[in-house]
């Protein structure tokens, strides 16, 4: 199997030439790992499979100590999380013998996928660390290829930890980007011209949102000159921060000005940190000042940071709908999708990081787990709805190919097996094969399964939606009025976005119906969300309140007609809960009677209800 890079010396990093090299020996292991790729992918399945041999999870299945493909494929189901839930409550509850895997779990990795309301457990072993710290050391040498000199100067990146919880059995269960950041591998990192980032780690460890986004754009702004590149994980994020500065430039503008910090800042080891950065610099202050007050916010990024040359940050999926407002805030700099991970496991990386973001390609890495691929087709294009099997028969089942036999163009679902234990593992994640490096296939991320609805990392599902509505319809039979129909859409025109649900009633008389009897039906759909979705509207302010607009009677009549007329067949169509199309939405808004919005915040606390919170 090919070498990963080795992590060079801190002396080393300092030294020009040395970073060409390891530049270098980055860019030939992709070109070794994707030449070789169906062998390597043997041999990731054969240790996987050879260190877990003993495994309960692989004996209740016969697989008695086989490593072969053909074995495995025959015998190890096709599975969902639902499918491992027992095991991984078992685990959470405190079983420590050899479930799924052989190494002991070091910790669970929350998902923001959702199950019964709840985030979803991936179990992790402290070796996946140093994977994900592979597919990280990869992304910037692929970069300089494309850019040089970004060695020279800073990445001002917009990083923060989310809450975490421990499970009955004392394991923590947090964001996988949370644990990455925590990790002696974040933290204690080697000197590298490419991970100097304008943020001290003690203002992206700040459990604080305000203080960790207040003090990391202080950090930014008083470094602007040294900013190369922009980002944050994902595209709403980034514009957050932005909407951030739109509000507190002022009070930046004086602590750039004294060399002091605001009086709100009270993390001590913020504090220090930024102290250790800031002096006071008058002129800099009269800058940011002058370009923030300025009646347009037009290119602010490239106007207070005149180095950045591109926005690392994810656009694909639902993140494109932010495209428009970082072209707005940045004068159209390269918007770029370095890498696709998810809890479940890292894969892949853009071997083209320039592309325009409607073509984001990445290129799965066959060593980072064993990779298998369910082919899926489309129902209804308008809609965007998938067409799969949920539960596979052993003929289904076959169907699955391994990662050097998909076909350009094909849409598949992955399915994962990783070395932390997940075995034929559907991800949820469908994927179109867009090219190939060498052996190793390409992928555009076309959408996540059965998600209709998702702002920032909330994901909102069919099913889940459906429940949420029924229970805030409900509370409208005492007015003798029913929900006829609903659908909704993710609204991004003001940040934070917002959830919108366009509802038609039947109703005896609507005069009856007060205005706070909706303000009610929203706040009980955001109480019967998921923890991911109430996470985003308590504590990180990234979702803001839903919205309920009542549609005339005879709306989604016409919304039916409307897809008819553009190809949809009438024998298969149904109201999609999800709209994107642009003509759709104005058709649905052209026909709102009144609006409301949630009047407070639902319930959250950090884990699954019977956990204690981790302080």
């Amino acid at each position: 199997m090919p070498e990963a890079p080795k992590i060079l010396s801190d002396s080393a990093k300092c030294i020009d030439g040395i970073v060409v090299e390891n530049n270098n020996k980055v860019l030939k292991f992709i070109e070794d790992v994707t030449a070789d790729a169906d062998e390597v992918q043997r041999r990731v399945l054969s240790e996987i499979l050879s260190r877990s041999a003993n495994v309960e999870y692989l004996q209740r299945y016969g697989l008695n100590g086989c490593t072969d493909r053909e074995t495995f494929k025959k015998v190890i189901p096709v599975v969902t999380y639902e499918d491992l839930k027992p095991d991984i409550e078992r685990i959470a509850n405190g079983d420590t013998s050899p479930i799924l895997c052989s190494q002991p779990i070091s910790e669970f990795l929350t998902s923001s996928g959702t199950s019964a309301g709840e985030r979803k457990l991936m179990p992790t072993i402290e070796e996946e660390l140093g994977r994900r710290s592979l597919l990280y050391s990869l992304l910037m040498p692929v970069m300089s290829q494309f850019l040089p000199g970004l060695d020279k100067g800073k990445g001002m990146y917009f990083l923060f930890v989310k809450s975490e919880a421990k499970t009955p059995g004392g394991l923590v269960a947090r964001p996988v980007l949370t644990s990455y950041y925590k990790s002696s591998h974040f933290k204690n990192r080697p000197n590298d011209p490419y991970t100097n980032y304008t943020s001290p780690k003690e203002t992206i460890l700040c459990l604080d949102s305000y203080q960790s986004m207040y003090s990391q754009l202080l950090c930014g702004l008083f470094q602007n000159e040294d900013v190369v590149r922009v980002g944050a994980v994902f595209a709403s994020g980034f514009i957050r921060a932005i909407q951030f500065l739109e509000k507190h430039w002022s009070l930046l503008c004086k602590d750039i000005q004294t060399g002091t910090i605001d009086s709100k800042i009270t993390d001590p080891s913020v504090r220090e940190a930024v102290m250790k950065i800031l002096k006071p610099n008058p002129k800099l202050a009269d800058f940011v000042e002058a370009e923030c007050s300025k009646g347009s916010w037009k290119g602010i990024i490239t106007r207070l940071w005149p180095e950045t040359k591109y926005i690392d940050v994810i656009v694909t999926g639902t993140m494109s709908q932010y495209i428009p407002a970082l072209d707005y805030y940045s004068n159209a700099l390269p918007l770029v999708c370095t890498m696709y991970a998810s809890s479940e496991c890292y894969f892949g990386i853009n071997l083209n990081p320039l592309c325009n973001p409607s073509e984001v390609s990445y290129t799965l890495i066959p060593n980072m787990a064993y990779f298998e691929f369910l082919p899926v087709t489309r129902k209804d294009e308008l809609t965007g709805s998938i067409s799969e099997p949920t539960a596979l028969n052993d003929n289904e089942k076959q169907q699955l190919v391994d990662l050097v036999d998909v076909k350009l163009g094909q849409d598949y679902e992955l399915v994962v097996t990783t070395y932390a234990g997940l075995y034929r593992y559907r991800v949820g994640d469908i994927l179109r094969v867009s090219g190939f490096k060498n052996k190793a296939p390409q992928f555009n991320f076309i959408c996540r399964k059965n998600v209709v609805l998702s702002i920032d990392s909330d994901k909102t599902d069919e099913v889940e939606l459906q429940n949420a509505v029924k229970n805030a319809a409900n509370q409208l039979l005492q007015y003798e009025a029913s929900l006829v129909e609903y659908t909704g859409y993710a609204d991004t025109s003001a940040i934070p976005g917002h959830y919108v649900l366009f509802w038609e009633l039947s109703v005896k008389d609507s005069t009856l119906i007060a205005p706070s009897v909706f303000e009610d039906c929203c706040f009980t759909v955001e109480e019967s969300l998921n923890s991911v979705y109430r996470q985003g509207r308590v504590c990180d302010k990234s979702i803001g309140p839903l919205e309920i607009r009542v549609v005339e009677n005879g709306t989604f009549d016409m919304l039916m007609d409307f897809a008819l007329s553009q190809g949809s067949s009438i024998n298969q169509y149904k109201t999609p809960r999800c709209v994107k199309y642009a003509p759709i939405i104005e058709l649905l808004n052209s026909r709102v009677i009144s609006s409301y919005f949630s009047p407070k915040c639902p319930r959250w606390t950090a884990g699954h209800k019977q956990w204690c919170t981790q302080n």
